[in-house]
């Protein structure tokens, strides 16, 4: 009897602790806070207590699961329903008025309006609700596939988990995640406090947030979400209503939209943001203009990529004039040098600029730039500063072209450049500057996936000579980790564990992880299963690997010279003896008897009975070729259900087309 007693006191304490925590947690981002932020984890920690007493009150929409859970695995790609469109951009207010001319013929009866929005600069994300409960959140992906993020997105503190009132059963939604200015700035500031690399821009950071597989850190970061679209029809006969009714189920719509009788105010609404948008506490790259009745988006209708009813006014990019201090060179993973500009300090598109990469000596010699020319700066799409062109009249008369270094500035190898390239690179596999980097590549997540080894700690490892390069992170020990700064035992038994496990990664793995010249993962997923081991990938000719499709003279000579290098083959040695596994499956040989061997596939639209994924394996393992995209040379194209313009190309070109019906019979 006390025990359902206490069963019952905790369902009602947990039930007025989600509901306090929910209107404190709102209350916080209006900016009106009525507790302390002790007092709020306070509440927090006392139902987490509940929860872990009694799992089952752990729902998914209680305010606990914004604090993160264990790392996981990867990310589940999801299908989009409706597919998540781009939109079409526009540059000068002309353009504007040309957009608008042709919705009004396209419209000709009707009186138009317009919403205009600002267009955040972050990763656009779409969120399901079904009974009011966030249910799933993906990424845009290509628009018609994406990743579920929904465990990250869940720890955005000013993202409702559930929403007021009666809202529709089931809410699509489309949304932008973004990173405020002052939060990444206070990131930066703690990486160059510990000695870490510094993140270039908030979009960046945004995206690398919100796809790290330990929800927990993502929790951290600070995050914020502003909803801008509904793509679910559920009463409001305007965008500019459906804006206030998401508002009112409590979800983070941005102040700062407004509603336009005519193209005149939308102009006055661009004017404005153009002048203030440095102002606002979060980036911004231009405006969002959409019609506001929502009958006419369905009358106006799409292209194939974008709705007719909704165009992207691009703000165009700061321009400021400095000087060139120096010009400095970046040796990269692959051992290209890349010039760099280091500049006099110049306040452009919102931030401070130092540096500006030349990109190669090629395009430097174009723009004939020069240490102590004055230059104009600008920062394109406002987030990458680059060097627009030299102001020739602020040039000194002792002035002299920038010479292309022979050696490399970091090891002192010679450098050299490949025929029918632009870049100079070093190719000395030993070359500090390509070891750092080639070990960053190494230990990432779509290599050998080795977490909890970042830049800082790489740098440690490499300066305390803890490792030479990638091969030498199998000889790490606890103790060797343990004495490094910010470093305790628990964190070093976990690397160590981290490290043991990607020596079960495939061949595909390892091939993408060393960092061969035009070895990607696709190739090297599509090598590993053709030979099943690096030792008969190994021993392979040049005419032997230009055999297998997709691999031409360019990889099969980028793949011998590294084999044929000794100091590489000493390095796949030291990974065979550390127990780094080389071998993978190999894929089972494409009867040339099936009808699909060696045909040229599209697959568009949404299949049901399987993923598009799972479609493109099969019919490569038949011998078919899957292509994004239709042409005269397409054999089939399968339509599924909803498929759209590549079926209509397909259509006007006489190709084949069948449904998913017929590609099952057509797989067997």
């Amino acid at each position: 009897m006390t025990s359902m007693a206490s069963r019952r006191a905790a369902e009602l304490r947990s039930a007025e602790l989600k509901k306090d925590l929910g209107r404190h947690n709102e209350l916080y981002y209006l900016g009106k806070p009525e507790i302390s932020d002790r007092e709020f984890d306070r509440l927090m920690h006392e139902l987490q207590a509940l929860e872990l007493e009694y799992p089952e009150l752990a729902t998914i929409d209680s305010p606990t699961r914004r604090v993160g859970g264990a790392p996981s695995e990867g990310f589940e790609q999801v299908a989009h329903d409706p597919p998540m469109l781009s939109l079409d951009n526009t540059y000068n207010l002309e353009e504007v008025e040309d957009w608008v001319d042709r919705l009004e013929r396209l419209a000709a009866d009707e009186e138009l309006s317009y919403v205009t929005e600002l267009k955040l600069d972050g990763v656009s994300i779409s969120l399901l609700y079904k009974g009011g409960v966030l249910q799933q959140a993906i990424t845009r992906g290509n628009g018609t596939v994406g990743d579920d993020v929904t465990e990250n997105v869940r720890t955005i503190r000013g993202l409702p988990l559930r929403l007021k009132g009666a809202p529709p059963e089931r809410l699509m939604l489309r949304g932008e995640i973004y990173m405020p200015r002052t939060v990444f700035d206070e990131l930066n500031r703690q990486r160059e406090a510990a000695g870490m690399a510094l993140y270039v821009n908030p979009r960046n950071t945004t995206a690398g947030t919100v796809r790290l597989l330990d929800s927990r850190e993502v929790a951290r970061r600070g995050l914020e979400v502003a909803v801008y679209q509904s793509a679910t029809a559920f009463g409001p006969a305007t965008h500019a209503d459906t804006l206030g009714a998401l508002q009112d189920h409590g979800l983070p719509v941005k102040s700062v939209w407004q509603r336009c009788a005519d193209v005149a105010a939308v102009e006055a609404y661009i004017e404005h943001w153009r002048e203030h948008r440095h102002e606002l506490p979060f980036d911004t790259d231009g405006v969002v203009i959409k019609v506001d009745r929502l009958d006419l988006h369905t009358r106006l209708g799409r292209t194939s990529k974008a709705p007719r009813w909704a165009v992207a006014y691009k703000f165009e990019a700061e321009q400021a004039q400095t000087v060139v201090r120096a010009i400095s060179v970046q040796v990269g993973r692959t051992g290209v040098l890349t010039p760099v500009a280091e500049l006099e300090p110049i306040f452009v598109g919102g931030t401070t600029v130092q540096r500006a990469t030349l990109h190669n000596y090629e395009d430097l010699a174009r723009k004939d730039i020069r240490e102590g020319d004055t230059v104009l700066v600008e920062k394109g799409g406002d987030i990458i500063p680059k060097v627009v062109s030299v102001l020739l009249d602020h040039r000194a008369a002792d002035s002299q072209p920038f010479e292309i270094p022979s050696t490399c500035p970091v090891c002192g190898d010679p450098v050299v450049r490949y025929e029918g390239e632009v870049a100079w690179r070093c190719v000395n596999p030993a070359c500090p500057a390509i070891v750092r980097e080639s070990v960053g590549h190494f230990v990432s997540r779509n290599a050998m996936d080795i977490e909890g080894l970042g830049d800082k700690l790489i740098e440690q490892l490499l300066a305390k000579d803890l490792i030479k390069d990638y091969t030498s992170l199998y000889q790490l020990k606890e103790e060797d980790l343990a004495g490094l700064e910010g470093w305790g035992k628990k964190s070093a038994v976990n690397l160590i564990a981290e490290i043991g496990k990607s020596k079960h990664r495939t061949l595909a793995h390892v091939l993408h992880a060393i960092g061969i010249r035009f070895v990607g993962e696709r190739v090297a997923r599509l090598l590993a299963e053709h030979f099943g081991s690096l030792e008969s990938l190994m021993k392979a000719d040049n005419a032997t690997l230009e055999d297998i499709p997709e691999i031409g003279p360019k990889v099969a000579a980028s793949l011998r010279q590294f084999f044929d290098d000794k100091r590489h083959q000493q390095r796949l040695e030291a990974l065979r003896d550390a127990g780094v596994n080389l071998t993978q499956p190999r894929a089972e040989a494409a009867s040339v008897e099936h009808p699909l061997h060696g045909k040229k596939v599209v697959l568009t639209g949404t299949l049901t009975g399987m993923t598009r994924s799972e479609a493109k394996k099969r019919l490569e393992a038949l011998g078919a070729r899957v292509s994004g995209s239709v042409s005269s040379n397409t054999d089939l194209v399968v339509a599924g259900e909803k498929a759209g313009s590549k079926l209509k190309k397909a259509e006007d070109l006489g190709v084949e087309v069948t449904d998913e019906a017929g590609l099952v019979a057509l797989l067997g």
